[in-house]
């Protein structure tokens, strides 16, 4: 930054050559100015040559949904780790979906002193509250896993890429359960962008398939026991179905509990989304037909990372600020590459 002509004038006094050369023919009272002058700009002159961003280090606070299930797990744990390599702090704290724990868990890294804020949204819309708190605090969010209903608040959004995974396990499971029969779904929670894509995803694959006919669906909010519960019903209700498409592994792992103590589950087929270590085992032991790993591991360590760049730079390194990781399918024939949670092996 080039100083204004009043700075230059200021600098001008600072020059000990300068007041050398004039205090012969300055008066007291000119010298007392000049050295103020010199005592008042010496601070503002030295904040124009520091950096305008900080080095590493501070607290980096990580708000993920529920780490009971292992997808939300990961992106914690990694998150944590990627941050501390950079030589950050970093703390976890979980929402369980609820935007008031969102909201408390946004005023702690702020009373904390957060230098950033890694969020997995409770809620698209409920949670712009929250990241307009943190931003007023003058601490950027970074958003993983799911999307707000706002762009320009957040630094970056990184997120799967739920439309191609979703159109990439409804291939799939057309291929396991056939072209014709009764089928139903299982719904992710209604507030989370990712449950309507994945939803809207399955639907597109599958309304070419006149011969299948979607005869029920059920929201269990991505949970295990729930899945268990609402499959409970929709057999009840459709004992014909052949099928069972999943908006995640945790309520398509519910379903096949519930298939099993129905002596069902060799007739009718499940496919699940996340690629969990369970969902994973359950691949290879051919109960569940197939999974779609969202790469967790990988976006959350990238958000780290833009945030890492963020505050050094002031620039992410991104080139827009919602970002879209590609899923992978896993098939029995593939499942065995899969060695950790949510990565793909050598």
């Amino acid at each position: 930054m080039t100083p204004g002509p009043g700075l230059l004038i200021i600098a001008g006094y600072a020059g000990i050559p300068f007041l050398e050369g004039r205090s012969k023919t300055m008066s007291k009272k000119s010298m007392f100015l000049a050295m103020t002058a010199l005592a008042v700009a010496a601070p503002l002159l030295t904040g124009l040559a520091a950096p305008a961003h900080a080095a590493a280090g501070g607290l980096m606070s990580i708000i993920v949904n529920d780490p009971s299930n292992p997808y939300w797990l990961t992106e914690g744990k990694v998150a944590a780790a990627e941050a501390q390599k950079l030589g950050y702090t970093a703390s976890v704290g979980a929402s369980k979906g609820d935007t008031n724990t969102e909201s408390n868990l946004i005023d702690t890294a702020i009373t904390n002193h957060s230098v950033a804020i890694i969020l997995d949204p409770a809620n698209a819309s409920g949670s712009l509250g929250a990241v307009k708190k943190a931003i007023a605090a003058n601490i950027p969010v970074i958003l993983v896993n799911a999307e707000i209903n706002q762009e320009g608040l957040a630094k970056a959004q990184l997120v799967s890429n739920n439309a191609q995974g979703a159109a990439l396990g409804a291939q799939q499971w057309v291929k396991r359960v056939g072209q014709k029969g009764n089928y139903v779904e299982l719904l992710g929670s209604p507030s989370d962008n990712n449950a309507a894509t994945r939803s809207n995803g399955y639907e597109t694959v599958l309304s070419q398939y006149t011969g299948l006919k979607k005869v029920g669906s059920q929201v269990a909010n991505w949970d295990r026991t729930q899945g268990h519960d609402k499959m409970q019903n929709l057999l009840q209700a459709h004992p014909d179905i052949i099928g069972v498409i999943s908006g995640n592994d945790e309520m398509a792992l519910g379903a096949i509990a519930a298939l099993k103590e129905a002596g069902k589950l060799s007739s009718i087929k499940v496919g699940g989304f996340d690629g969990s270590p369970d969902a994973v085992t359950a691949v290879k032991a051919g109960e569940l037909q197939y999974t779609v790993l969202q790469p967790v591991a990988t976006f959350s360590a990238k958000a780290v990372d833009e945030a890492d760049s963020l505050l050094k730079t002031g620039k992410t390194g991104a080139a827009s600020e919602k970002q879209l990781f590609n899923c992978i399918l896993i098939t029995r024939a593939n499942a065995g590459r899969f060695t950790a949670p949510f990565t793909l092996g050598k």
